[in-house]
């Protein structure tokens, strides 16, 4: 006999987990919908090539790779946006530019396993092609405000920041040449402190001074407003630049649109990623900051140009959806509670089959979600379980002449009549 076993870092999902998880997939595809995004999708395996190099070197060593069937060298998508690039480049003539998507989907990096983070996992992205400025930059962090406004959580905050403005800064440093290794090193801040990246910081500077000089700049924003931080990291990064520009005009908008408090200029922020060219943000909840970012992303606007010759910005972001539900759960969201199968349980009586079916799709036509019992002859007591183990909260039964409605959360019985209309204010509310 096998062992039904699943690899480390796999998981199955009941449907306790699921049912709430696709509640919010929905909730998630109605909001991208609203702002005109639309869907796509791209295979799980890649050629090994179309991946390689996108994300740095730790990326690189997380894909899971292999050779198939036919000989040839391919892998598993570590995350939406390189395939979204290479999609981009096969098809741009059909989409045209600008160009709205949003991609909901299962994404595999061999990574350490642990709380919220597997090594299989969804991400929800939802991406702009074909525009760079100010406009496209804060229609994406709109939606990421409309999106957790829109799933009911409360108390989160988008940390954002410029890898432009960054840039500038190790320039004036004569770091030019080290920031990728600088900018990943900074992205460990939050996982190992400010004293062990001040470390590897001396290491690769090759001075304790630029270091330092560097931690000031990361830290620039504590204690400040968001336009206070901007003014300090000009003065840092040699004064008024484009990036800066940039973000000025960002914040600018999302004060027009009256959502500015919901967003922190921090300069710790950098992703790990090496695509990213210029805006950068990540998102943490106030009440659980140690699970990390649950929404991400950036501005690239050279991913694309590695499968084109034409030139094809692009900015987006990616909601980490195990995290947000790890996260969910911890702090016990309301959004996790609803977990029912079903609206109803019609439980047939023998010789009733056809009535059961006939009263099923007329709740069914009520917007109502029902699950039909398939064994007439089976003991009430078996029933109920049922019910229980599938959270239904309405058992429907049938007598000769008339159709019984108990509650089965308060114990109460109604007639058909006044259930239906009961049961339909429940499911709305």
């Amino acid at each position: 006999m096998i062992d039904p076993v699943v690899l480390k870092g796999f998981r199955d999902s009941l449907p306790k987990d699921e049912i709430p998880k696709k509640r919010i997939i929905r909730k998630l595809e109605d909001v991208f919908s609203s702002f005109g995004f639309v869907p796509i999708d791209t295979p799980v395996l890649e050629y090994t090539e179309v991946l390689l190099g996108k994300g740095g070197g730790e990326t690189d060593k997380q894909i899971f790779r292999f050779k198939d069937n036919g000989g040839r060298d391919v892998a598993m998508r570590f995350d939406l946006t390189v395939p979204f690039a290479r999609f981009m480049a096969a098809h741009h003539d059909d989409v045209g530019v600008p160009f709205r998507r949003y991609h909901i989907s299962k994404v595999w990096r061999g990574e350490n396993p642990q709380k919220g983070r597997y090594r299989e996992f969804i991400q929800c992205d939802f991406d702009i092609v074909g525009a760079d400025n100010a406009i496209s930059d804060a229609e994406i962090l709109s939606l990421m405000h409309t999106s957790f406004a829109t799933l009911g959580i409360e108390h989160y905050t988008f940390h954002i920041s410029h890898r432009g403005l960054f840039s500038l800064f190790l320039s004036s440093l004569d770091l030019g040449d080290k920031s990728i290794e600088v900018l990943r090193t900074v992205d460990k801040l939050r996982k190992i402190g400010e004293e062990e990246v001040k470390n590897l910081l001396t290491g690769i500077t090759g001075s304790e001074d630029k270091a330092e000089s560097i931690l000031s700049y990361i830290t620039a924003g504590e204690g400040r407003s968001f336009m206070e931080t901007l003014e300090e990291l000009e003065k840092l990064s040699g004064g008024e630049s484009d990036p800066s520009r940039r973000m000025r005009e960002i914040y600018s908008i999302l004060s027009d649109l009256g959502i500015e408090k919901s967003f922190v200029f921090d300069p710790s922020i950098t992703r790990g990623l090496d695509y990213y060219t210029g805006i950068v943000y990540e998102t943490f909840l106030d009440d659980l900051p140690s699970i990390g970012s649950v929404c991400s992303g950036g501005r690239y606007n050279d991913l694309a140009s590695l499968y084109m010759k034409e030139k094809t910005p692009g900015v987006g972001s990616s909601i980490g959806l195990d995290r947000l539900l790890a996260a969910l759960e911890e702090l016990k969201s309301p959004l996790l509670c609803d977990t029912a199968a079903a609206d109803v349980l019609v439980v047939p009586k023998a010789g009733m089959e056809s009535e059961a079916m006939k009263t099923a799709r007329e709740l069914r036509e009520n917007g109502l979600n029902v699950s039909v019992y398939l064994n007439p002859e089976a003991k009430m007591k078996k029933i109920y379980a049922a019910a229980e183990s599938g959270n239904i909260p309405y058992l429907l039964t049938f007598n000769d002449a008339d159709i019984s409605v108990k509650d089965l959360r308060t114990r109460e019985t109604f007639s058909y009549s006044e259930a239906l209309e009961k049961i339909v204010k429940d499911r709305k509310n």
